[in-house]
């Protein structure tokens, strides 16, 4: 790949978020929520290419995930969200527990980045994701993984507001219903993200394919 492409290999990253059991694999908490997007859009397989393919261009890889949880979590917070009350019952992600390990295909290799956990939906606020990006000379991000309407659409949109290059890979991103997806593909991210692309359209981009003329 040459300095040319839209996705330089020295200032683009491929940040995973959440890419935890409970999410991503059968038995997690969170599966059975999103076993009919996920399986409709090729979520595994799709995340999966990305990752192969952000390997073999020499991109950085960065987990962004959630915080794991423990019994005495929120219980002095005066302003829960409905999303952490939700946490606090279903205790999803729980410390210690298969369903807050990573998904078996996404484990990250020893020169990958495993960022500081978020409390809410963005993987930037209260987190080291922007110095760690910072350090690394990244420009460009590239989002895949749960939950689109939540995790995943506010750190786009955090990350646009600090002035990064936005890319969504919208069958390699998942959520709980069609609507979620259509709120965020349709509606949201339009608005701010500057590429929206599928898996296939992504790989062909940075195989020096026409795709790369739309950007």
């Amino acid at each position: 790949m040459t300095s040319e492409s839209p996705y330089a290999p020295d200032e683009t990253a491929l940040l995973i978020v959440d890419p935890y059991n409970d999410f991503l694999s059968e038995g997690g908490k969170l599966w059975p929520r999103a076993k009919e997007v996920a399986e409709g859009v090729g979520l595994l397989d799709h995340m999966g290419i990305m990752l192969a393919t952000a390997r073999s261009q020499g991109f950085r890889v960065f987990i962004v995930p959630h915080h794991r949880t423990t019994p005495s979590d929120y219980l002095t917070w005066d302003h829960l969200s409905p999303t952490q009350q939700r946490i606090v019952t279903q205790q999803t992600f729980a410390e210690g527990s298969w369903g807050a390990e990573w998904h078996p295909d996404f484990q990250p290799l020893e020169n990958e980045l495993v960022i500081g956990q978020h409390w809410a939906s963005s993987g930037f606020a209260n987190t080291d994701l922007d110095f760690m990006l910072k350090q690394h000379h990244i420009r460009k991000i590239l989002l895949i993984g749960m939950r689109a309407n939540t995790c995943v659409d506010t750190t786009a949109r955090f990350g646009q507001e600090l002035g990064y290059h936005v890319t969504l890979i919208r069958d390699a991103i998942a959520s709980f219903s069609w609507e979620e997806m259509t709120a965020t593909f349709e509606l949201n991210a339009p608005l701010y993200a500057h590429a929206i692309l599928t898996t296939e359209e992504f790989v062909d981009i940075v195989n020096g394919g026409a795709g790369k003329d739309s950007l």
